[in-house]
């Protein structure tokens, strides 16, 4: 039997773009607003986020997706926080909204203030894929170098907040702030830079204002017709 060649003229990128449009419009009406962490692996994402959970002090409402291709070992040490909902990739090199999706389904009826999603670490995939976050923040520790907003330049662009972690380490590695701040600003110029040491609590309280203010914005801005 011969076989045939099907062409269809369908956008999938355009649809899981609306999909994200659409569940972040429902989180902002609800008053969740949602922030998609990416790095590479080991930057620090885990860590931000417990110094966040402790420095807020269940001031906020808060909860924890996380993703990773294996074992739940970031989930477990997020859990004495905040409700946690693994996202398993079982091989997968970023998350994708359906899995999202599935975890929000898990996680505890209620209405929660923030939202963080703990991506897969990664610094090339997830920069493709919205996840319907209010706010993309990059992680970039002393530990793996200056270079890497000139090596992967569409996870600088597209996120809103590069953070340089383990500051605490930089007296001790070949690690200049300037330089990737330089780097990242010719790539995103408005984006901000935060520098942590999650260890240590240095800029953690700057980083919980930011996004404090953030989610007021969002609040704000909700209310105009």
């Amino acid at each position: 039997m011969p076989s045939k060649t099907l062409l269809i003229n369908r956008d999938i990128q355009s649809e899981n773009r609306a999909a994200a449009q659409r569940l972040r419009l429902a989180f902002t009406q609800t008053g969740t607003f949602v922030v998609n962490l990416v790095s590479s692996p080991g930057a620090g994402k885990t860590s931000l986020l417990e110094a966040t959970c402790r420095w807020w002090k269940n001031k906020w409402k808060t909860a924890v997706l996380v993703g990773d291709l294996a074992t739940e070992r970031d989930a477990d040490r997020l859990r004495p926080f905040v409700p946690v909902q693994q996202l398993t990739t079982g091989g997968g090199c970023h998350l994708e909204l359906p899995l999202v999706e599935k975890g929000l389904a898990k996680l505890p009826n209620e209405r929660f203030d923030f939202l963080f999603i703990e991506n897969v670490g990664n610094l090339v995939c997830p920069a493709s894929h919205d996840l319907s976050e209010h706010l993309r923040v990059v992680l970039l520790s002393t530990t793996e170098g200056d270079d890497k907003p000139g090596k992967y330049p569409k996870m600088f662009r597209t996120s809103d907040v590069m953070i340089v972690t383990k500051m605490d380490l930089a007296p001790h590695v070949p690690f200049n702030v300037e330089q990737a701040t330089l780097d990242t600003r010719r790539i995103r110029e408005s984006i901000d830079v935060i520098e942590v040491s999650s260890l240590h609590d240095q800029g953690i309280s700057h980083w919980c204002r930011m996004l404090e203010q953030r989610r007021n914005t969002m609040l704000s801005e909700r209310a105009i017709p």
